[in-house]
């Protein structure tokens, strides 16, 4: 049995590769980051003022008055980060909110869930408003490389290479000549020179005769 009728078997599809190249291509398609780390910001201011903190036999309860404004400032940063991974056209206005809610969780929530939240917070809402997509690839075609270095010298000769077809190009791609101007020849400006001249030799002598006779007339007086 040859090489050629073998069977090829089914290529096996690594689910761990498959996946990561998924979640690469979301991470580059939209503010990644920094909606995760609103998200991130949302949790403390969302988790201090309902904790009971237990020291030995002592029980703390963090629930206060701000327990109602920690809980809309971090559901509101959490949905903020949602919002700026699965709809990025909006990814200014989540950035100014999430910075805006964080600043107003310091009084609010605990100091921002004891500066936990604070930091992650202002970075993640900065990282939303600066990210930009990436630019779209140019359809136009691909300039070759004696075309780019042609463009970056005035030597006229390396343009004229540069323009000049390869050996890549179709047959059918000929390059097409420049009409150029046919001379005259050497002899054509003499002869309307010498027609113009033959007019002018006729008057003069043509005017000879007349000044004779004026002459003679003015004798006979």
């Amino acid at each position: 049995m040859s090489s050629a009728t073998v069977e090829t078997r089914p290529r096996q599809q690594n689910p761990i590769g498959w996946l990561w190249r998924h979640f690469r291509e979301f991470r580059r398609t939209r503010p990644f980051w920094g909606g995760l780390l609103a998200m991130i910001a949302g949790v403390p201011i969302l988790y201090f003022p309902y904790a009971h903190l237990t020291f030995g036999g002592l029980t703390i309860a963090m629930s206060t008055t701000a327990g109602a404004g920690s809980l809309i400032i971090g559901v509101l940063m959490i949905i903020l980060g949602l919002t700026a991974w699965f709809q990025p056209a909006v990814r200014v206005f989540a950035g100014i909110a999430t910075i805006l809610l964080t600043l107003v969780s310091i009084p609010v929530s605990n100091l921002a869930g004891f500066g936990l939240a604070l930091l992650p917070g202002l970075i993640g809402g900065g990282l939303m408003v600066s990210w930009a997509p990436l630019p779209e690839p140019s359809t136009a075609p691909a300039k070759g490389r004696r075309a780019r270095r042609a463009e970056r010298t005035d030597n006229p000769i390396a343009q004229r290479v540069a323009t000049e077809p390869t050996a890549a190009e179709p047959a059918g791609a000929e390059a097409v000549e420049a009409p150029t101007a046919e001379l005259p020849a050497q002899g054509a400006p003499e002869e309307p020179a010498a027609e113009a001249a033959a007019p002018q030799q006729g008057a003069a002598e043509s005017a000879v005769p007349k000044q004779r006779a004026a002459a003679d007339q003015e004798e006979a007086r």
